[in-house]
Formats: C-alpha cells, structure tokens, sequence
C-alpha cells in the first residue's frame, strides 16, 4: 500500500470515526415543517414619523420577544430577515390566533382626565389618532370651551360617551403590569400596573386634579385607555384630597375581566408598545403527526433507495461496486454529521435534499469505474491499479465540473429560496461536498487497498472494471449513426417544447397559494366527509370562495383567498358539524404582497441560474457548447413546468426547488458529454465534429444510464413513501431527470454542432483543461512497473 493510499486511509477513518460520534451524542435541529408548530413572517411598516428601518425592527423585535416569552410558548424564536422583516418561530403552537393577536397589536395605552359627559352617539366611531396618538376629532363634552385637537369622546365600559382630555400618561411609564384576583373583596380580577419614577409623579398630579370633583362627577374620574377604547374608567377614592393624589404610584385596572382577558391585558401593557405597526405576511401550521409522518417516511425511502442503489452498483461493478455501497453508506453518516454539527435547520424540503443527494452520491464513482474500464480495454495488460488511478486521474475535471454546477443551483436555492427552501439549498451543498470527500477519498483508499490483492487483479471478473459494461459493449457493436442529422433532432425537441408550452397556455399553471396569497388549510377529520358536502357545507357557512380538494389518506384541503384566524376557525367548525371532530394538519397563509414577492423571485431565481450557468461554462468550455447546454437546461425547465401544467399540479416553493436542481442535473450531464468531446476532439483535431460528438456520446452513456439509475431509486421511494408533501417534489425530478438525460444527448449535443458551423475557432489544443491528457502522456514515460500513485 503506498503512502497515498495510507494517507487517505488515515483521513476517511478519522473523519468518519468523528462523523459516528457527532451522530451518535448530537441531535438535528429540526424545523418547524418536521416538529409541528407555527411560523410568522412580520412585515414592518413605515408610519407618519417612523421609518421601518433595521434599527426600528430590532427594536419591535425586543418588545415582541417579550410578549411571546410571556405566552409560555416553549424555546420560542425570533430573528429579523432583512431590513424589516421578523421571523417569529412558536414550536408545538397549534391555535396561532392569540399569538397572532398579542404579536400583531400596537397596545397603545394612555391615560386621560375625564373632562365630563360626552355628546353625540356612542355608536360614532372616532377620527383615527395621528402621528402622535392623539385624536383629531371633535369630541368634546366641555360645553364652554371649544373643540380641540387633543380631546376623544369614547364610549365608558357600560357605553357612556365620555370626553376625555389629552394623554396624560402613556404606557411606556409601566414599569411592571400583572393579573390577579382579589379573592377577598370579591372584585373578580384585575391587573395591577406598576409606574416608573417620573410617571408616578405624572399619575399622582392627574389623580390629585381629578380628586378636586365632587364625588360622583364624571371629572372625578381617570379613563385608561387602550388602542382607543376605555378599558377602565374608575373613580378616585374619595379618600384622596384635592391636590394629593395617589401617593402610592400604582394603580389597578379594574372591569368586568377573565382571567384570560386580564392576563392578555397585562402581558400586553408589560410588552410595550410597538415602535413600528407590523403586519403578518406569512403564516404557516403543522401539525406533530405531520412531521412525524414525513420524518418516518423520508427515513424508509432513504434506506430503500439507497439499499436498492447500492444493490445496482454492485451488480454493475461488483467488487469495486460494493466498495462504493460502503463509501455511499459512510457520505450518508458524514453528511448528517455534518447537518448536526453545523446547527442547520432540517427543513422538509432540506430532509428530501439529503436523501436525493445519496442517490447522487455515486456519480462521481460513476465516472471514475467507466474511465477505469476505459483504460483496462484499451490495454489490457496494464495492472488494475495503474488503470484505476488513471480513471481518477481522467474523471476529475468532469467530476469537478459537474458538481460546481450543483453547488450553484443550491447557492441560488439558499439565496434566492424563503423559508424552507433554504434549508434544501444547504443540505444539498454539504451533500456535494460530502460525496466528493467519499468518492474521492473513502471509496478511492478502499478500491486502491483492493485493487493491490493478487485476486482482484487476476480475476477481473470480479473487480468490475477489468471488462467494459453490457451496454457500452452493445453501444460500440451497434455504432448508431446518432448526429448524422442534427436538426432533425432539435426539430423532436422543439415539439415537445411546444407541447409544454401548449400545457402551460390551455390549462394554465397552478401557482400555489405561496406564490398568489391566500390561505391553503389541511383537515383530517373523525368522520369521512367526501368533497362535495364538504363544499357545500362551507357554501352554507359563508365560505363560498373556498376551493376544497382531497389530501392525503382522506383529508380535506381548503384553499381561500384572505381569511383571518377567526375566519379559519369558523371554517373549521363549519366541517366539524360533518365531520366530527376536526383536527388542523397543516395552514398556510400568505399575504398577497409577499405571494407577489415570491412569485418575482421565482422568476429571478431562474433567470440568475441560467445566467449563472451560462456564464460559468463559458468559462470551462468553448461557447458553443456552454449556449448549447443552457438551451438544452431551458428545454428541461419548459417540459417540467409543461407537465405539472397538463397534469394539474400545483406549483410552489418546493416545486421551484426541485426545479433548480433539475436545472443542475441538467447541466450536470451536459457537463460530462461536453468535458468527453473536448477531450476527443483535442486529441482527434482532423476528425469530423459528428463523429467526435458520436464517440462522446456512447462512451458516456452508461454513466449517465448508471448515474441516473442511483437518483430514481431513491425518488420513486421519495414518491411513493413520501405522501403528499414529498410526492410532487420527487415527480418533478423524476421528469427533469427523464427529459435531462434526453436533452444532454439529443438537445445539447446537435445544439453544438449547429453552432460550431457558424464559428471559425479551432479545435480545442490537444489536453486543455485536462488532467486526464497530462496523465496519459505521463504513462507513456513511465516505467511499466510505476503505478502512477503520487504525493
């Protein structure tokens, strides 16, 4: 065994020995989608005099925080996004109305003198306060004096218009505000407020002036005032003498309270003010049983996609197989380690990237085995291990290439992506590089450690890449004439690109409510109820604009336009009456500006890709081939959104991310074709481009059948284990695979050939870009027993 190889024994050991222990003394943060829970998204917005800036959201952050602390919710939440945005994350919260109510309002609490009775009906609702909480209106009870800014007429606690003067106090001299019954003296309950220094003095000088009024008068009175209604309006004892008032700084507020009023009332006043009104955007529910399911399902896909992946490499490669089934069952303990040890979020849609990115964990294996068996063909008599290390040699640029397009299409899912998606773009960059590190050191130490055994080197039948494949062996007998017409070919993809156009215009895409607003809400209930009386029920219930569909084993799916949680609740009530009992699996709400956020970001995301694509195989390759592989992913993109258009699927935030990682598989495969027929055409530079292309073509082929064999595995497991949340996830990439494999072949490559009639550049110089040449021309100076193992 040479140092090399002991080298990257060492590494691959220790690596994975950390990777077991991480797994085993660590758990996953899970997301919201996985534990059950609420999120809200917060929208800042700008007032009269205060700018919804990054400092002013800190701020409602701090006050919300202590709101939501005073819930009881346990390990709450919140972090900002962007300039004005909060995220807040309430995990086991499955009736989010009062934490929506307590988080959303302004508690704005001022306390006035009572200037007497007021005039008018109390049913005439008030001018809205201005920017500095005082009210415009003309509402002044005071007969002799005239009407000014500063007064309010409000309606008491038993509906007597009151006049009231300018603010005296405001909330923010609240020191402290709880909830207590006064069992004694039978008063029910209250909440106590507690002043800060300089507004006790304030509160001791209004109640002094109110204590100058006979008793009885309605300006003996102080009115406490909340969001513009009187919350108490009560007497000053007639204890306390004119001038004096209260010389205990403390108050409390009395009325006909609960014990949930007053609580609420309390944690409200405790919090604060907002500096900044806010507005939910967002707002989503799951249900435990839902995370649970999906957990238990994406883990029994897992194991059955990657025990049957790994069952087909090793029939493939055999011993060099099964080594690879090794290497793929340690890149899955590495990644999730790795998840763990980095604290990332695993989101829903992040748990079906890690298990994808297991059945794509081979490709790199892929290309290496196919390359080695390359060389065993071409001479036969050179030892495994030299063969081995020149596939590795020659597979690195593809290698390379292939997953720096993957890496882009999850950098863009992590920046461009809301919510969820993130977490799918970062579990599928970690599992990038983890399948790099265990193809490229795991699986290289364990088949060069193999390959040095007498036994494996005599009987290459067994080590799986001493005899070229079936398929390869049948491609190079048959010898099709694949390129002999190109357009005819581009002509075939033109037409199923006009198919799904045909799709996308005749029945429309069906944007999810993540990209239109609206509310998407998913019930299970104790008793069947079949669609239409669910529709009709709702009808009766007020509720006809609601879109109701079935989901999952018997659920019931209720799509609206804008509905509030007091909406939804009645809703769910209304199904209850036939149903039984009617449990809330999953919620989606989404304001109407943040669907058109998301729906422009969508389109930026895929415009950014195909820019980014474009921009970084020009760089690696000849332009044409880099205008011809992006030509080939927009074909992928059109025939995917085409499907789910003829099939009635809905699109949405996941969607968009199995779209982007169809865009890199795509590319992924345009890659390998393209790095194949630079390579020939360098060393071929007087042969036809066609026939260049041709042999390209058919030797990677089974590494694009064998590569895309490992990712199907797992997604028809996805597909069918997954249930509906995963289910149009893994159809979208079971079709972008199906329509990637053909474009790479029969678009990108006849694109190519177009293209190049048009240009009068060179054949690329003999070796550009390539390991793979440097290495075949050092093999020809070597000595025959020279391995070709370095340092």
């Amino acid at each position: 065994m040479t140092r090399a190889t002991t080298v990257r024994a060492v590494l691959a050991a220790a690596v994975l020995l950390v990777s077991v222990f991480i797994t085993l003394t660590m758990s996953p943060r899970l997301g919201l989608d996985l534990q059950g829970g609420t999120r809200i998204v917060l929208q800042a917005r700008d007032t009269a005099t205060v700018e919804a800036d990054r400092e002013t959201t800190d701020r409602t952050l701090e006050v919300l925080r202590q709101r939501i602390d005073s819930l009881g919710v346990s390990e709450p939440t919140l972090t900002r996004s962007g300039e004005d945005r909060i995220i807040v994350e309430l995990p086991d919260v499955q009736d989010p109305r009062q934490a929506a109510e307590v988080i959303g309002r302004t508690a704005q609490l001022t306390f006035h003198a009572v200037e007497g009775p007021g005039e008018g009906q109390p049913e005439e609702k008030t001018p809205p306060p201005d920017s500095t909480g005082h009210s415009t209106g003309d509402s002044s009870g005071d007969p002799t004096s005239d009407p000014t800014p500063d007064r309010l007429a409000l309606p008491d606690e038993q509906g007597r218009l009151l006049a009231l003067g300018e603010p005296r106090l405001s909330g923010a001299g609240v020191e402290d505000a709880t909830a207590a019954i006064d069992a004694q003296g039978g008063a029910g309950w209250s909440v106590s407020l507690e002043f800060r220094e300089g507004a006790g003095q304030d509160w001791k000088k209004l109640t002094g002036e109110a204590a100058c009024h006979p008793a009885g008068d309605d300006r003996r009175r102080v009115a406490i005032v909340l969001d513009e209604k009187v919350i108490s309006s009560p007497q000053v004892d007639p204890s306390v003498g004119c001038r004096a008032g209260l010389p205990s700084g403390a108050t409390r507020i009395t009325g006909s309270f609960s014990a949930d009023e007053a609580r609420d009332l309390a944690l409200l006043i405790k919090g604060g003010a907002l500096p900044v009104p806010v507005e939910i955007v967002e707002q989503r529910t799951v249900g435990p049983t839902l995370g649970a399911a999906a957990i238990d399902a994406s883990a029994r896909a897992a194991l059955i996609g990657a025990a049957a992946t790994a069952l087909f490499i090793t029939v493939v490669y055999r011993l060099f197989g099964a080594l690879a089934a090794v290497a793929l069952g340690a890149y899955g303990v590495i990644s999730y380690a790795a998840l763990v040890a980095l604290g990332v979020t695993l989101t829903l849609p992040g748990l079906a990237g890690f298990v994808l990115a297991i059945g794509m964990a081979v490709d790199a294996n892929v290309l290496v085995f196919e390359r080695a068996r390359e060389e065993c063909a071409e001479r036969p008599k050179r030892s495994l291990r030299s063969a081995l290390t020149t596939g590795f040699q020659k597979a690195w640029s593809a290698v390379a290439d292939s997953n720096a397009t993957t890496l882009i299409a999850a950098g863009l899912l992590f920046f461009l992506g809301s919510g969820p998606v993130k977490g799918f773009g970062v579990t599928l960059a970690i599992g990038v590089v983890a399948s790099m590190f265990s193809a490229l050191v795991i699986a290289r130490a364990l088949t060069e450690i193999a390959a040095n055994s007498r036994f494996v080197s005599d009987y290459r039948g067994v080590n799986g890449i001493g005899r070229p494949g079936a398929v390869r062996t049948w491609l190079v007998r048959k010898d099709p004439r694949l390129f002999r017409e190109p357009v005819r070919r581009l002509v075939v993809s033109a037409a199923l690109v006009a198919v799904a156009v045909a799709g996308i215009v005749v029945r429309g895409v069906d944007l999810g409510v993540e990209f239109t607003g609206g509310r998407l809400v998913e019930y299970s209930t104790s008793r069947p109820v079949d669609v239409e009386t669910a529709r009709d029920t709702l009808t009766a219930a007020g509720f006809g604009d609601a879109e109701v569909t079935t989901a999952g084993d018997g659920d019931l799916s209720v799509r609206t336009g804008k509905l509030d949680n007091d909406g939804e609740h009645a809703l769910r009530a209304a199904l209850a009456e036939e149903g039984g009992e009617t449990t809330k699996v999953r919620d989606e709400l989404i304001g109407p500006s943040l669907g058109d956020e998301l729906r422009r970001n969508a389109l930026i995301a895929l415009g950014v890709a195909v820019a980014v694509q474009l921009a970084y195989l020009a760089a690696r390759f000849r332009w044409t081939f880099a205008v011809a592989s992006v030509g080939a992913m927009v074909h992928d993109v059109i025939l995917v959104v085409g499907a789910f258009a003829w099939l009635g699927r809905p699109v949405d935030g996941i969607f968009l991310a199995a779209l982007l990682t169809v865009i890199g598989y795509s590319v992924n495969d345009s890659v390998v074709v393209f790095d194949r027929v630079r390579e020939l055409w360098g060393a071929n530079r007087r042969s036809p481009l066609d026939t260049i292309a041709r042999r390209a073509v058919l030797q990677t082929v089974p590494r694009t059948v064998n590569t895309g064999m490992g990712a199907l595995f797992i997604l028809a497991a996805l597909a069918v284990l997954g249930g509906d949340s995963l289910a149009d996830f893994a159809l979208a990439l079971l079709i972008g695979i199906a329509v990637g494999t053909w474009s790479s072949v029969f678009t990108a490559v006849p694109g190519a050939l177009v293209l190049e009639r048009t240009t009068k550049a060179p054949p690329p110089a003999p070796g550009k870009g390539k390991g793979a040449s440097r290495g075949k021309a050092g093999a020809a100076r070597r000595d025959p027993l020279d391995n070709g193992a370095r340092v």
